[in-house]
């Protein structure tokens, strides 16, 4: 079979087969199909779609392109969940949402990812949890997710490896929005995972790969879709990616906040909106309670009690990191050389914010990737934003700029600046969960 032909066929609109499929993952797998080639047919799926039916087998391949986890005969007294979301900016949910679901009985094996594009990753932000490894052997995976109930850890070369060269590749090909190759990868590896059910945070705004809602619910409706071809438990929510979500953006900066928010101490209403509604939507799922008050009390319990921080601490432990991270994180954590207000040219209130250029800005002090091997700066980033309908002035700023020098802080706020519109009236309320995803016949 010559992989060109694949290329054509899709390149012409028309509909791989199972064989072309297989033959696909399989030289992503064994990295006998040179890069060029799968950016070309990436490409041509971005361009030309695929139909359930290749989205479903493509999703199965990779998941089975390695080890499939078996949480059966770990007799773990509990559902096997996860959540996923599409990518933002400041998104730090699976920080927080992964030790509180832990709190309450559940156990979440987390496969997460590098940042992709201009939106931050969940992987890169344990990454400044200094010791802490994102890329545990499975033995260790396993101990740690019944013993804390929770690991968030990167795809290893044994979970999915398909769909990791794959994820790589798109990432500087210009084909992350497919809808298709997003399904696949994210559902790839949530297969791999062998969760029971899973939850989606599908962004809309103009931080989100999706920019309408309309989008957005296209994206999970075919997640959800595809996930029941695959006997996969899925239903989601589409959520607010106008604004940075919570005070912060950038790595270390936002593992400080899900601190924060573990630790009970500040739980910014936006992010605690969306974490909450999430693990309601999981609780209701799994029939763990028996109405939407119900769930909400127990998620939110599971932080005021001091249970997700606790869970959070024995998984960090767990996988290398300090074993007191969560009641002394400042003294863990990166911190960036120079950290100053940004003000705003002229007073007023802030109306809008483009959190595409706040990812991009992220990235231009070296906080997120331009190319796969780049080095980040851990520490860069923005904190204490001010949340859109804010009135800023001379003494009340858009955010702190953190970064390595100071000309790189300096490009941060000019950036900073430009992201930010400031008008004369408070703008009106936004909500942050526009809609819910659920199954065909729920």
């Amino acid at each position: 079979m010559l992989f060109k032909e694949i290329i054509r066929k899709k390149r012409d609109g028309h509909e791989l087969n199972a064989a072309e499929i297989d033959f696909f993952v399989d030289g992503l797998t064994d990295g006998s199909l040179p890069a060029e080639q799968v950016a070309a047919l990436a490409m041509a799926i971005f361009f030309n779609k695929m139909s359930t039916a290749e989205v479903g087998r493509l999703t199965e391949r990779m998941a089975r392109s390695g080890t499939v986890l078996d949480w059966k005969t770990e007799d773990l007294g509990g559902p096997v969940v996860d959540k996923h979301s599409t990518g933002g900016v400041g998104d730090k949910v699976s920080l927080v949402l992964a030790p509180i679901m832990a709190a309450c009985g559940c156990f979440v094996p987390m496969i997460s990812g590098r940042g992709l594009g201009h939106t931050g990753g969940t992987l890169d932000k344990m990454s400044s949890i200094p010791g802490y490894n994102p890329l545990p052997g499975l033995d260790l995976f396993r101990k740690v997710v019944k013993e804390a109930g929770c690991a968030i850890i990167g795809q290893t070369e044994e979970l999915a490896p398909a769909d990791r060269r794959l994820y790589a590749i798109r990432d500087v090909a210009g084909t992350v929005e497919s809808v298709p190759l997003i399904t696949a990868s994210i559902l790839s590896k949530k297969l791999a995972a062998g969760i029971e059910a899973l939850v989606l945070d599908v962004k809309a705004g103009s931080g989100a790969f999706m920019t309408t809602v309309e989008h957005a619910e296209n994206l999970g409706q075919w997640i959800v879709r595809t996930a029941q071809s695959v006997g996969l438990r899925a239903r989601g929510l589409v959520t607010d990616m106008n604004e940075v979500l919570g005070l912060t953006a950038g790595n270390a900066l936002e593992v400080a906040e899900a601190m924060a928010y573990l630790r009970n101490e500040h739980r910014d209403p936006r992010l605690d909106e969306v974490v909450m509604q999430l693990c309601i939507e999981l609780f209701l799922m799994l029939d763990l309670e028996p109405g939407r008050d119900a769930a909400r009390r127990r998620a939110d319990q599971a932080v005021s009690s001091g249970r997700a921080a606790e869970a959070f601490e024995r998984m960090v432990a767990g996988l290398g990191g300090p074993p007191n991270f969560v009641s002394d994180f400042e003294k863990h954590l990166p911190t960036a050389k120079v950290n100053k207000p940004v003000f705003a040219e002229t007073e007023g209130y802030l109306v809008q914010v483009d959190a595409f250029a706040i990812g991009n800005a992220i990235i231009e002090m070296g906080g997120g990737r331009r190319k796969q091997d780049d080095v980040l700066d851990l520490s860069a980033g923005f904190g204490a934003f001010a949340p859109i309908g804010s009135r800023v002035d001379k003494r009340t700023p858009l955010a702190f700029v953190h970064a390595a020098t100071p000309e790189a802080a300096a490009r941060g706020a000019e950036l900073l600046r430009k992201a930010c519109r400031i008008g004369n009236r408070i703008p009106p309320e936004r909500q942050v969960v526009y809609r819910s995803i659920v199954p065909e016949g729920a």
